[in-house]
Parts: C-alpha cells; sequence; structure tokens
C-alpha cells in the first residue's frame, strides 16, 4: 500500500492528455503544451522504460477520451484550435498500428450518421460486455447524452442518457460487467456523487 517513483514521461509536459492500457502497457500522448499534440508513448513497466511510438493519426487533440475492447485501444473526440474533432481512432498494441474508423458525425452520405451527435471533449467512456458507452462532456454546454459504440460494425447508437445532472470532466471505470461515472463539474460547481449505468433495464426515460 505505497508508492513508488517511475521514469518521468519523456514527451513535453502537458494537460488533457488521453491515456489507456493495453498489451501489459500504458500509454499516453495527445494534449496541449502551449500546441495541440499528437504524440504518443508506452511505458514498460517490467523495464521501467518509455518509448515514443507512432503518433496517432488524424487531428491533434486535448480532451480526448479512450477505452479499451479486447486489447484494442480506441481514441474519440477532443478539440483542436477550438474545433471538436470528428475523427475516431483504434490502436493495436500488437501491431503497433493505428487505424482510422468512422468519423462520429454526419459526414457520409450512409443513414448511418444521419442523428450523430457525438462530437465534444473531456467526455468519459467505460467497458461492458465488449461495448463502449461514452457520456458526459462538454460542446458548448455540459452533456449528459450518452452513446453505445459496437466494435464489430463499427456503429454507435444513442442510448438511455446519464441520470444525473449533465456535467464534464468526469472519471469512469468498470468491472468488465458493470460501468460507474465519478465527479465531474458543471461551470463551477464540482460533483461528489456517483453512478451506474445499468444497460439491460428498461427505461420510459430512455433520451
Amino acid at each position: 500500500n505505497s508508492w513508488t517513483q517511475r521514469a518521468d514521461f519523456p514527451g513535453s509536459a502537458r494537460y488533457g492528455a488521453v491515456a489507456f492500457g493495453a498489451n501489459n502497457k500504458g500509454y499516453i500522448g495527445c494534449g496541449y503544451d502551449g500546441n495541440y499534440l499528437k504524440d504518443f508513448y508506452a511505458f514498460n513497466p517490467s523495464s521501467n522504460s518509455w518509448d515514443q511510438i507512432i503518433s496517432i493519426g488524424g487531428s491533434k487533440r486535448m480532451g480526448a477520451t479512450s477505452f479499451v475492447i479486447d486489447n484494442v485501444a480506441y481514441v474519440v473526440c477532443g478539440q483542436n484550435n477550438g474545433e471538436y474533432v470528428d475523427d475516431f481512432w483504434k490502436y493495436d498494441a500488437q501491431s503497433g498500428q493505428w487505424t482510422q474508423l468512422r468519423d462520429i458525425t454526419d459526414t457520409s452520405d450512409d443513414d448511418y450518421d444521419d442523428d450523430y451527435s457525438i462530437v465534444r471533449t473531456n467526455g468519459v467512456a467505460f467497458v461492458i460486455d465488449g461495448a463502449a458507452y461514452f457520456a458526459c462532456g462538454e460542446s458548448g454546454s455540459v452533456r449528459s447524452d450518452t452513446w453505445k459504440y459496437y466494435p464489430s460494425t463499427d456503429l454507435w447508437e444513442n442510448v438511455s442518457k446519464f441520470k444525473g445532472t449533465a456535467r464534464t470532466a468526469t472519471v469512469s471505470f468498470s468491472t468488465g460487467e458493470r460501468g460507474f461515472v465519478v465527479t465531474g463539474k458543471s461551470s463551477t460547481y464540482r460533483f461528489d456523487d456517483i453512478w451506474e449505468l445499468h444497460p439491460y433495464e428498461y427505461d420510459d426515460d430512455e433520451y
């Protein structure tokens, strides 16, 4: 029950970065250090060492959100120079490659994204039974809408909204079968509550 300092992060000091764990390593990248960033680094805990890896494709960004499904990491949303980012990427830690997925706004001629309203910054995500749930954050105002991501089809579904007060800058965690959203803020108010999603129960106030 103690902390031990590890090797310092080799990239520039920054905030608004995004991080995830996959393939027994920790990864951190993007963020803002006076400029918007897209570089990425991997930490190997067994050797206490960092390596710079290939940068995420597409937009530089800060305030992005990540989640991991079956050891594949996904990075979504964020902002770049005041614009909300709509490109979406996954990282295969075994191959070390980034792959671009479908955009998260209505950029195609197909019907699947006609109602997409996913773009934002400082959202939060967790995984239950192999699907990701993405909620909260801000895009001009704080958000409570929730989207479910299916990796097998690379499609998003608008599902039951977060039932707490709309908020940004929350944290989340999941056991793999249960997902929780904790704390956050709205304007100058700071929250200390915790909420659990029940994804398979009927909700008569769905959206």
